[in-house]
């Protein structure tokens, strides 16, 4: 069988059951299936690549399936407590298709879409001979004539968008050929599909409007199920014992689940325990260079968010959500939203903040591409302003601060304290490589504006303070009042960083000691 009772999926559910680093998230189907039974059958929940999805379709696929025991898998889960266990389990005919699983030769859509329905066509033919000699031009027509229902577990269903042959009338035969399939069929138990793009529900008109969709933005029922908890993450790190939950927690945290607790990214928690170091597991491939494309080149708004946003700067907005029907992504919202949607943004009780460290960096070569202008330009010097600072040359750290402050780049002209900040992340934007940078970092009595904190002993701490209109040696005095040096106490050298903004002479003052 391609699709009908397919054993495959459940091959790879076990295999992943049994691994070290296995989490537990059978609960999911006690989630589904009260769902089916309140007649929710219709369930589309989308997440970020990696997060879990194909797995959790497995699960699925293992416990609804038809003609398989799948008790001595289930048996060990948390699912065998549950009210729900037992009913329904292997007593389904489940439908799983993969749509990202494409022919040999695919050279368009219509190759892609035949050899799906003729996949569909051959299971029904094996498993109802008696559908033999008729002829159907609808492959809902074959389901309806089986006089059974089915399962249909649905994995990546928007994968094909992605694909360079698909035009716009293909993208509007795909959905009318879903809705064909799945909508008002007596035939459909349960049709549960997930993606990375949310469905295009956004007006009454839509082909899959029948469907409740859950992603990043509104999910409060299955959001537990896809990533992994504070919880489940020390769980791991104390079977595993290879990385520190708090690395872990630097490099991968920062999504959130609906009542506001924390969400690891999965797959780089697994790739980073399983290797033994923290490294930037999930943004090689996918969609972020067309995100980094549309924050250059169609909206300035949003070069200005994320240069905040770098800085440590939450942005406030107000996101309705983002559709596989919007892929021309023009305004700041869409622009936004698709981030959110593909997990390069976080967004929580109306703010939008990067998530960890491992995006952080991908952000920050962002900020070094040709087509950010002068922004670039900052970025580019940045290596020049930390030598500076450490040569401790304090003439040329004010001047290139003046340098920046007389670009004309809207956001960079002061108008509060954010901007500021924004100025400092990007004439230091080259010191990330070597330093660990707080803002506003709990350090003695009190909170100071940046710590620098080296990542190898050859190098200085930094301690950098900001003053508006007194003097930057009020910023010194200051950073030794309050101790802030207590951070960094254990590091050999440490350099104290006073930088003040005269607002009436528009001029910069830098004052630089050792501690």
């Amino acid at each position: 069988m391609n699709y009908l009772n397919s054993l495959e999926p459940i091959k790879l559910f076990e295999r992943d059951s049994r691994s070290e680093l296995y989490v537990d998230k059978s609960m999911l189907i006690k989630a589904v299936s009260e769902k089916m039974e309140l007649s929710g059958q219709y369930i589309c929940i989308t997440r970020p690549r990696r997060f879990g999805k194909t797995m959790n379709a497995n699960m699925l696929t293992a416990y609804f399936t038809k003609g398989y025991d799948s008790m001595p898998v289930f048996d060990k889960l948390k699912i065998k407590g549950s009210s729900v266990y037992g009913k329904r389990q292997n007593q389904c005919n489940v439908i799983h298709i993969d749509f990202s699983m494409q022919p040999d030769f695919c050279e368009n859509y219509r190759d892609y879409i035949t050899n799906i329905i003729e996949n569909l066509k051959a299971d029904l033919l094996q498993a109802y001979p008696y559908l033999e000699g008729k002829t159907y031009t609808q492959i809902s027509r074959m389901f309806s004539d089986t006089q059974e229902t089915f399962v249909f577990i649905l994995d990546e269903w928007d994968s094909v968008f992605y694909e360079e042959f698909m035009k716009k009338e293909d993208k509007i035969h795909f959905l009318k050929w879903l809705k064909g399939l799945l909508k008002d069929k007596p035939y459909v138990e349960l049709a549960y599909m997930t993606g990375v793009l949310p469905i295009a529900k956004y007006s009454s008109g839509s082909e899959l409007n029948m469907f409740d969709e859950y992603n990043f933005m509104n999910d409060n029922v299955f959001d537990r199920y896809f990533g992994f908890s504070e919880k489940e993450v020390q769980e791991l790190c104390e079977k595993k014992g290879t990385v520190p939950f708090e690395e872990l927690k630097e490099w991968y945290d920062g999504y959130y689940l609906g009542n506001g607790q924390s969400l690891f990214n999965p797959r780089s928690v697994n790739k980073a325990l399983l290797r033994g170091v923290c490294l930037n597991y999930w943004t090689e491939t996918g969609p972020m260079n067309e995100i980094a494309d549309c924050i250059e080149n169609n909206v300035d708004e949003v070069r200005e968010d994320i240069v905040k946003m770098v800085a440590g700067i939450p942005v406030e907005v107000e996101l309705s959500g983002y559709s596989a029907a919007e892929l021309q992504l023009d305004s700041r919202d869409e622009i936004l939203s698709a981030m959110v949607v593909y997990g390069f943004l976080a967004y929580h009780d109306g703010k939008l903040s990067i998530p960890n460290l491992e995006l952080m960096e991908k952000y920050q070569k962002v900020l070094s591409r040709n087509s950010m202008g002068e922004v670039k330009e900052i970025v580019d010097r940045s290596k020049e302003m930390l030598d500076a600072t450490i040569s401790m040359n304090e003439r040329k750290v004010a001047g290139y601060l003046e340098q920046i402050h007389d670009r004309e780049i809207p956001f960079l002209e002061y108008n509060d304290e954010n901007s500021m900040s924004c100025v400092i992340t990007l004439c230091y934007l080259y010191a990330r490589k070597d330093y660990k940078i707080e803002r506003e970092a709990r350090s003695g009595k009190g909170y100071c504006d940046y710590i620098f904190i080296p990542k190898t002993r050859s190098l200085p701490a930094i301690i950098l303070e900001l003053k508006y209109g007194t003097s930057s040696e009020d910023a010194i005095k200051q950073i030794r009042e309050k101790n802030y040096i207590q951070r960094v106490n254990s590091c050999n050298e440490i350099l104290l960083v006073g930088i003040n903004y005269d607002k009436k002479t528009k001029r910069h003052t830098c004052r630089i000691e050792r501690a």
